[in-house]
């Protein structure tokens, strides 16, 4: 009897992964038609007498001693942003540094940040 149960657990397991590699055969999506609008722009035509303005387009660019991720925060890699991060918390500690919360100064100091 034990011999028959696994036999058919082991042929179940059997066909369970050879029909989970299978991609599923479904209709075909129909093909989505893109509609392409033309935009025509016009020019106002310039005076051969009137000077063009050129636009200077600024940008500001920030240079920092921090660097940055592509997501803006600090990267905590160099030195100089390990040193910025580190805050002296407000009222008591707990052993390993962190602010206790259960008192009242800082819990207001939290609400703050």
């Amino acid at each position: 009897m034990k011999k028959l149960l696994s036999l058919i657990a082991i042929a179940a397991f059997g066909l369970t992964t050879a029909f989970a590699q299978t991609p599923a055969t479904t209709t075909p999506a129909k093909a989505k038609t893109v509609a392409k609008k033309e935009v025509k722009t016009t020019t106002a035509p310039v005076k051969a007498g009137a000077k063009q303005e050129a636009k200077k387009v600024e940008t500001k660019t920030t240079t920092t001693a921090t660097k940055v991720k592509a997501d803006g925060t600090p990267d905590m890699r160099f030195k100089e942003n390990k040193a910025k991060a580190v805050t002296k918390v407000a009222g008591p500690t707990k052993k390993d540094g962190t602010a206790d919360m259960r008192y009242k100064t800082n819990k207001a100091a939290a609400k703050k940040n």
